[in-house]
């Protein structure tokens, strides 16, 4: 019941966003990509343990988790890990269709410097 009222009060605040993004927000293609209605946005879990993850998104959705730093860890004992990178990114639009990534370390270890591809 609980992770029903979350989903909810997203799609509430997608909505709300919506028409934030189209009274001139700056930030416009985020929050387009954010507010489409009935798709709740994305949590910031950056640095926060990994069992938050699990607490706070529906049960439905589909999850990729993996040790970000290369090592190919099992994930055994969420309460151990801290999320350093998450896909969508915070605020985008959660899809029920669509995986949410997860890359996380042991709590302790410090996460990676993001790699920026050059652009074409």
């Amino acid at each position: 019941m609980k992770r029903g009222a979350l989903i909810g009060a997203g799609a509430a605040l997608a909505v709300a966003a919506v028409a934030a993004g189209a009274a001139g927000d700056a930030d416009s293609r985020r929050s387009r990509r954010a507010a489409r209605p009935g798709r709740p946005p994305m949590p910031d879990f950056r640095g926060r343990a990994l069992w938050r993850v699990f607490t706070r998104l529906d049960h439905r959705t589909r999850l990729d988790v993996h040790d970000a730093s290369g090592r190919d860890r099992r994930v055994l004992w969420p309460p151990r890990w801290r999320v350093c990178t998450q896909y969508p990114a915070a605020g985008a639009g959660l899809d029920r269709r669509a995986t949410v990534v997860i890359g996380v370390l042991r709590k302790g270890e410090p996460c990676p410097h993001r790699v920026t591809a050059a652009r074409r």
